[in-house]
């Protein structure tokens, strides 16, 4: 503890930024599980699904995806090939880059991520937004705002 005091931390600011990593671990296990058991879906998937669907023509680059997701590039590769291998995503060749490939969601992708939604959307609002109300939702929005959250 000697350590963390030389470096400028109190107690209390330590305790908060534990607190913070066990809430977001929690919410995920959550998240995690119950897309699994309702849809055979991991959370890492329902990510990846989700940044497809909101992009243009339901594509992105795997550079720019991965950008967006947390996991490796490495981490991201085996995982779309895991979603084409079940027909949610497929590849396809970038024509300016030769090298380039994007990911694609496939119609059957967008008919497991329909469906998979209100499962997520119902974890977040229990397992979250419930918990903080409408005055705690402003404040940890001002947070993020703060903290320059995207």
């Amino acid at each position: 503890m000697t350590v963390l005091r030389d470096e400028g931390l109190t107690t209390e600011e330590l305790t908060v930024w534990r607190m913070l990593q066990r809430a977001q671990v929690r919410i995920t296990r959550h998240l995690e599980a119950e897309l699994l058991l309702a849809h055979d879906l991991p959370l890492a998937s329902y990510d990846v699904l989700t940044q497809l669907a909101d992009a243009p023509g339901r594509r992105l680059r795997m550079n720019d995806l991965a950008d967006r997701v947390l996991l490796s590039r490495s981490g991201l590769t085996r995982l779309i090939d895991r979603l084409q291998r079940d027909g949610l995503v497929s590849r396809e060749a970038c024509e300016s880059d030769a090298r380039g490939l994007f990911a694609v969601l496939t119609d059957t992708g967008t008919v497991r991520l329909a469906e998979a939604t209100p499962t997520y959307l119902r974890g977040i609002r229990s397992q979250f937004l419930d918990l903080l109300g409408p005055q705690g939702i402003r404040q940890v929005h001002d947070l993020a705002v703060r903290l320059d959250l995207p």
